[in-house]
């Protein structure tokens, strides 16, 4: 007769998810790290592409290790970052929308990253 459940895939399942959990405050130290060094007025190309780098990762990979809305929200962020990347030039306010939503996000994930309801740049859920 066929194993239905390999006995040991939930605890590699936990020691997955821990693992990730554990890295997600060094993650978000080099988010805050680079939204630090982005200058607006003149941004930097390698920035930009670390930013979205971060923010992809995260998208790609939270949600499978139980983190749903963290991941959600950096994907709402990878592509609203993916369209200024579009563009030849971006106006500083452009830049400047982007990234008070980049630091919304920092400030609720340094709460709880496994938090299940987000609050926007309006306050909005």
């Amino acid at each position: 007769m066929a194993k239905l459940i390999d006995q040991d895939f939930f605890a590699r399942l936990n020691a997955l998810n821990d693992k990730f959990a554990a890295s997600v405050p060094a993650t978000l130290e080099r988010l805050r790290q680079q939204r630090v060094a982005f200058d607006p007025s003149a941004p930097d190309p390698d920035t930009i592409r670390e930013l979205h780098q971060i923010l992809h990762t995260i998208a790609g990979s939270a949600a499978t290790f139980g983190l749903r809305v963290f991941g959600q929200q950096a994907r709402n962020l990878e592509q609203r970052l993916r369209v200024l990347m579009a563009f030849e030039t971006i106006a500083a306010g452009d830049w400047m929308r982007w990234l008070a939503a980049l630091d919304v996000y920092l400030a609720w994930s340094a709460l709880d990253p496994k938090a299940e309801h987000y609050a926007d740049e309006a306050g909005n859920q």
